[in-house]
């Protein structure tokens, strides 16, 4: 039902004969970045149920998917990250029914997931809708920040705030969305916000204006964007859409990259009608999620075709 066109967050199978639910499928995998293990593991499980929670759908099941240099470091490490994504499944409701295990050179670690959804109530790329509004559920930075800390340059307490929004579930972000009628959702990861906006916009036929000063960021993200300390990674994001947007000339530079930045465990981009926009917003911070309305869909024209972003102050 969904697949790769247009690389939506995870696949949604039909089950045969079952006329209610369909599977949903993922698998994730990250390398560290925190330098403890079981907060590692946290963050890795998080990230990977975001793919189901992106789809509308539920996690049923995991299975644990661990590379590990076991002839240099020991064993007692890599429990500790198996120990942190057991809890962070657990949180979830999500048991952990087995896995694989790879000696490799370098430390990764993620999930393969399988979820539920109800049929014909995923919310895939392509479900987006002209005049909605774009609600993001978490800042943006943690790839910026997660560069700092494996340098050893990030402030405590910016690494702990770019650390607690790592380990936050998206589940009760999708409630949120689901209640008040969001029709498209996808994570915003590894192709950071432009990338995965773009998906959606693609896969829905529109174009999109985003307000840069409207993101939330996490602390000291915007400060080691305008030093110029940003990952590869976040460069080749910009990169790949940059033809694809229309700056205007006055944006910060600096919110550009914010807007590239790879995300781990990113927050949920929702696509929903601008009535049920202030309402969801007064839900998710309720919650304790820094959330903010950070753009409208569009119809494309001839002027901005499908796929293409404005970004505005």
């Amino acid at each position: 039902m969904v697949g790769t066109e247009f690389s939506d967050d995870a696949a949604v199978v039909r089950l045969p004969g079952d006329t209610e639910r369909a599977l949903v499928l993922t698998a994730d995998v990250i390398g560290p970045l925190v330098d403890d293990a079981e907060t590692f593991g946290s963050i890795a499980a998080a990230n990977s149920l975001s793919d189901i929670y992106a789809m509308g759908g539920r996690p049923l099941y995991a299975l644990n998917l661990a590379f590990f240099p076991d002839e240099q470091l020991p064993l007692q490490l890599l429990q500790a990250i198996m120990r942190g994504a057991a809890q962070t499944c657990a949180d979830a409701g999500v048991p952990i029914v087995g896995g694989h295990t790879v000696r490799d050179d370098d430390i990764k670690f993620g999930l393969a997931v399988t979820g539920e959804v109800a049929l014909g109530r995923e919310l895939s790329n392509r479900g987006a809708v002209a005049g909605q509004h774009l609600v993001l559920t978490k800042p943006l930075g943690t790839g910026i920040v997660a560069g700092a800390i494996k340098e050893g340059t990030a402030e405590g307490s910016v690494t702990e705030a770019t650390t607690a929004s790592m380990l936050r579930l998206n589940d009760a972000a999708l409630a949120v969305g689901i209640r008040h009628g969001a029709t498209a959702c996808t994570d915003v990861t590894g192709f950071g916000l432009l990338g995965h906006l773009r998906n959606i916009l693609l896969g829905s036929e529109l174009s999109a204006t985003l307000h840069v000063d409207a993101f939330p960021i996490l602390p000291g993200a915007l400060e080691l964007a305008r030093a110029d300390k940003v990952p590869g990674g976040t460069r080749a994001n910009l990169d790949f859409v940059e033809s694809d947007l229309d700056s205007g000339g006055d944006v910060d530079p600096a919110r550009m990259l914010i807007a590239a930045d790879a995300q781990t465990s990113g927050g949920l981009l929702l696509c929903m009608d601008a009535g049920a926009t202030k309402d969801a917003l007064g839900e998710l911070s309720a919650g304790g999620h820094q959330a903010a309305d950070v753009g409208v869909l569009e119809a494309p024209t001839a002027d901005k075709p499908a796929g293409r972003i404005s970004l505005r102050p």
